[in-house]
């Protein structure tokens, strides 16, 4: 897969992607505003540009970790659609009273992969009782996001406990804000090893997948995708989310390693 960028920080793209046809006007007042998991960044990316280039007013994307994103509509972030990494995030907000509940489903899944640099990876199985300190060296970190915010970490935690090694790798984490800026780590060659998304895994000519960890070893990773109560009666936010869910993205979808319900 060609590589594309990809970036360590939160990201608003506050400038409507390129391809719209409704007047600048127009485009202020109905442009959606999507809060997505970092993960998702390139499929959305271009699954706004198909959207845009329908002749909808594109939609405007900030890409963060799903609890960053959480947080900020917590605190009144104007965000008309939210899409998370993990049901917590998404059962924080609805607890709250911030998304439309009828709006909620989860259309996707991922599979959680173990990385390495592209020049030094070699295969490996997972197992309870895999030694991955071995694969760390003395010094070597293990890169994924903060498991006290962020869903990849938390996924991680879960299957690092599954494998019984999770007190002895804990304090050898590289925990990041997102799963894109662990991504990074070890694709500079600053971590050794990486726990991220298998979608994520595959936008990098710099990491191969060195394992991919036992369903049974932690929650399946799912995205719930809602309108928020601030976008309730839009119809533009109400399409935009029905296309995402629906049957003309799911090749999109598809071509970038997520998974669909059967």
């Amino acid at each position: 897969m060609r590589r594309r960028h990809l970036s360590a920080l939160p990201m608003l793209a506050g400038a409507v992607l390129a391809g719209a046809v409704a007047p600048p006007a127009a485009r202020a007042q109905d442009a959606v505003t999507v809060f997505a998991a970092a993960s998702l960044t390139d499929a959305l990316r271009e699954l706004g540009q198909q959207w845009a280039s329908r002749g909808n007013p594109a939609p405007r994307f900030s890409f963060a970790a799903s609890s960053a994103l959480a947080r900020q509509i917590e605190q009144g972030a104007p965000a008309d659609l939210f899409m998370s990494a993990d049901e917590a995030w998404a059962n924080h907000l609805q607890q709250r009273n911030l998304l439309v509940n009828a709006s909620r489903s989860s259309p996707l899944g991922n599979s959680l992969v173990l990385i390495a640099p592209a020049d030094i990876a070699r295969p490996i199985a997972l197992a309870r009782g895999t030694d991955l300190t071995a694969l760390l060296g003395p010094r070597g970190r293990l890169a994924t996001g903060d498991p006290a915010h962020v869903p990849v970490g938390r996924y991680a935690q879960g299957a690092l406990t599954w494998m019984g090694v999770w007190d002895d790798l804990s304090p050898r984490l590289a925990r990041t804000e997102n799963v894109r800026a662990a991504l990074l780590l070890v694709e500079r060659g600053e971590a050794p090893l990486g726990i991220v998304y298998s979608t994520d895994a595959a936008a990098s000519r710099g990491v191969r997948v060195i394992a991919t960890f036992p369903a049974e070893s932690h929650e399946p990773v799912t995205y719930p995708f809602a309108m928020t109560r601030r976008a309730e009666g839009n119809a533009q936010a109400s399409a935009l989310l029905a296309f995402l869910k629906g049957a003309e993205a799911a090749p999109t979808w598809q071509r970038f390693g997520f998974t669909l319900p059967r």
